[in-house]
């Protein structure tokens, strides 16, 4: 049984940063690429950023250099590191895995900022 989970939402207050990991396991055959999407009340779901099994990062035109994706292949994991958070960056976080085997997401983490 595939699983992937996300950890490390919360509540942060604008300009801070939060952390974010995504775990894959299971028989997730080749996780080529891995990434983060997000939706926000209303809104669809979009793109944050991925990362290829070599290291190769795409993120979108909000992210301003503001956001950093990283893995571990070895533990089958991915980072989202956030910094300079915005008001208009609260969402729910999503963990996508594109592999070989087929295509998982994760449940979800919600991220809050807010003074």
């Amino acid at each position: 049984q595939v699983q992937v989970a996300e950890s490390g939402g919360g509540l942060v207050q604008p300009g801070g940063s939060l952390r974010l990991s995504c775990a894959a396991s299971g028989s997730i055959f080749s996780m080529y690429l891995m990434g983060w999407y997000r939706q926000a009340p209303g809104k669809q779901r979009e793109l944050v950023g991925s990362i290829s099994i070599i290291g190769r990062t795409n993120y979108a035109d909000f992210v301003q250099g503001r956001f950093l994706i990283s893995r571990d292949n070895d533990k089958n994991t991915v980072y989202l590191q956030m910094n300079s958070l915005k008001p208009e960056d609260t969402a729910v976080y999503y963990c996508h895995v594109q592999a070989v085997s087929g295509d998982y997401w994760g449940q979800g983490t919600q991220v809050t900022v807010s003074s």
